[in-house]
């Protein structure tokens, strides 16, 4: 799951390794990631979201095919491969998470999915 929602089952594919997409934001990119400050900001133009416990990822959507590139700009698609995103052309920079049965994140099920055996990949993806 990519927080916010925006991330459903869909058809859609990966962009082989070495395509490039057509968008105006081309991998790699930064994430837009949190500052610390001494209090938060007030006012009707800010919003709030929760701390995930995940990977910060970027997905780059071009028709029916996608990218997910990560914080550091490393591509992500070959260790999630059942994520799906709707088609359509827009960046997404969000937190990959897995939900665990008591509902939270469970980021150690994550940290497996980082794995060099494309089998145990698949195994943990289902």
């Amino acid at each position: 799951m990519l927080s916010g929602g925006l991330l459903r089952p869909a058809a859609a594919s990966q962009l082989p390794s070495n395509a490039t997409v057509s968008l105006p934001l081309k991998p790699p990119i930064e994430p837009q990631l949190a500052r610390s400050g001494k209090e938060l900001p007030l006012g009707d133009q800010w919003a709030y979201e929760p701390k995930f416990d995940g990977f910060r990822a970027i997905a780059f959507v071009d028709g029916e095919q996608f990218t997910i590139q990560s914080r550091g700009g490393k591509p992500l698609e070959r260790y999630f491969p059942e994520l799906r995103f709707p088609s359509g052309r827009y960046v997404v920079d969000g937190e990959i998470v897995i939900d665990a049965a008591d509902g939270h994140e469970d980021f150690g099920a994550l940290q497996q999915r980082i794995h060099p055996a494309e089998s145990r990949i698949n195994m943990l993806a289902e």
